[in-house]
């Protein structure tokens, strides 16, 4: 398989309710030290996509996209109708996988 498709399948194994970061998502395909060409993928990804991208946090346990932004409010709904916490910008452990 590829980048592509091994990106896909980890991140669609990700539980609900959990996040994990682009560094952990890169090295449980197999790809340590790929976190921004996971972060480029997830990006580009298409807008009724089914997989669980608002999962996928960065290493400080925080939404990457600009504060403010559509994506950063639809991120931050999505895992708090998860039962996410997000206090002070911050998913902590154990939501967070990291």
């Amino acid at each position: 398989m590829n980048f592509d498709h091994m990106i896909y399948s980890v991140l669609s194994q990700i539980p609900f309710g959990h996040t994990v970061s682009y560094g952990a998502l890169a090295r449980s395909a197999g790809f340590p030290n790929h976190s921004r060409h996971v972060g480029r993928l997830l990006k580009n990804l298409p807008k009724d996509t089914q997989l669980p991208w608002h999962r996928v946090v960065n290493s400080q346990g925080k939404i990457s996209l600009p504060q403010g932004s559509d994506g950063y409010t639809e991120q931050r709904q999505r895992l708090q109708s998860e039962g996410i916490p997000i206090i002070n910008d911050k998913i902590n452990k154990p939501y967070f996988l990291g």
